[in-house]
């Protein structure tokens, strides 16, 4: 991903109870506070979500949107990319998952966002991280709980 924004956490968590927080996409909306509903619109043969409809309010980005999810690099990467939204024109993303031992998981958050106004790209990417932050750091409170 070009020109994106990213960041990593360390989370007191199994890397098996990581990746089943971050697989189960319908459930996003009960640990991150930027996701307001998230609904399953097509799934693989193995039953995981390829097309999700999600409803986001991260600050400056509120939107609808609908992402494709790429499980390719499962389990240690799952990318999502825009398909359909109502104000962005771009957003592609990935989680990256790694474990430090039995009991700690690495996690690292990439985001691209493009909006269909101009916004200065340091505002922009601004807004990215502060998505990224947030996400990762409620991430890490919910399975830490």
């Amino acid at each position: 991903m070009s020109d994106s924004s990213s960041s990593t956490i360390s989370i007191d968590a199994p890397v098996a109870l990581v990746t089943e927080a971050l697989f189960a996409l319908e459930k996003y909306p009960e640990w991150s506070t930027s996701i307001k509903s998230a609904e399953a619109v097509a799934r693989d043969d193995q039953g995981r979500i390829t097309k999700v409809k999600m409803s986001i309010d991260a600050g400056m980005m509120k939107d609808r949107v609908i992402l494709d999810y790429d499980w390719s690099g499962a389990p240690t990467q799952l990318s999502f990319s825009l398909d359909d939204a109502d104000l962005l024109t771009g957003m592609d993303g990935s989680y990256t998952i790694k474990s430090i031992d039995e009991d700690t998981t690495e996690v690292t958050y990439e985001l691209s966002v493009s909006l269909s106004m101009p916004i200065p790209a340091m505002m922009r990417q601004k807004a990215e991280k502060a998505t990224i932050d947030a996400a990762l750091a409620q991430l890490k409170a919910t399975l830490e709980a």
